[in-house]
């Protein structure tokens, strides 16, 4: 005021320093408060579970992810059957693309005749062979299950017999065998190959239905587990760098 007074300065100068001033003021207010935001989200934590290097990290999971997606695992390992998409197509979510057949996990599905099931009950040992290889190779494997209904009873138009002119046919009923995965390796078969089994009814087996409850898991892959796995390595090789420690 007294700089004023005397003329020195001019009061428009006087005006400007104040506003200057006073914004200053402002900016470092909003530097405090902003301080004190970050402390707030930042207290008790480390780098690398700070809020923004996660949204950072999240950004590059997504972006590994996407890129690593591009190539699509199949969840077994097999050979590809029946192909039904060619090079270049545009595919939507959900279309079949091909089959793919395992080879080490296939099974024979035996049609035995109505008067041949008396005996037959779950886990008894069978041997099988193939006409692909003949007498000489013999497959070993255990009766999986027993088919609750024959063939043409689950056909798409099952057999009505309801006028009187019924004829007596031997019918079908549809026993699964699963087969020894070190005889597969050793000599692989093919899906729908005729072969020739022989149960052994010697065996008690384990009744005509299964007494517990399979929880096994189907057919199942870790192969996204795997991508996950490389994505998060990479983003701890990425704070680490950038921490300057290895």
């Amino acid at each position: 005021m007294q700089v004023a007074q005397t003329g020195a300065v001019s009061q428009e100068e006087i005006s400007h320093a104040r506003d200057a001033v006073r914004s200053a003021q402002a900016a470092l207010d909003a530097a405090q408060q902003q301080l004190a935001s970050n402390q707030a989200l930042t207290a008790n934590t480390t780098i690398a579970s700070h809020p923004n290097v996660m949204a950072a990290a999240a950004k590059v999971r997504d972006a590994y992810l996407n890129h690593a997606r591009n190539t699509l695992p199949a969840p077994v390992t097999g050979y590809v059957a029946k192909r039904s998409v060619q090079v270049g197509q545009r595919v939507a979510p959900g279309t079949p693309l091909m089959a793919i057949v395992p080879l080490d996990e296939v099974w024979v599905d035996a049609n035995f005749k109505e008067t041949q099931l008396k005996k037959l009950r779950l886990n008894q040992p069978v041997e099988l062979t193939s006409e692909l290889y003949g007498d000489d190779v013999v497959y070993h494997g255990k009766l999986q299950s027993l088919g609750m209904g024959t063939g043409s009873a689950f056909s798409l138009l099952p057999a009505q017999n309801a006028s009187g002119n019924w004829i007596k046919i031997v019918q079908r009923v549809p026993v699964r065998v699963a087969l020894e995965k070190k005889e597969l390796q050793e000599h692989p078969l093919r899906l729908g190959l005729s072969m020739d089994v022989d149960v052994n009814l010697h065996g008690k087996g384990d009744g005509l239905l299964p007494t517990t409850t399979d929880n096994g898991k189907g057919l199942v892959t870790d192969a996204y587990a795997q991508q996950m796995a490389k994505a998060d390595a990479l983003i701890d090789g990425v704070i680490r760098d950038n921490l300057g420690s290895r």
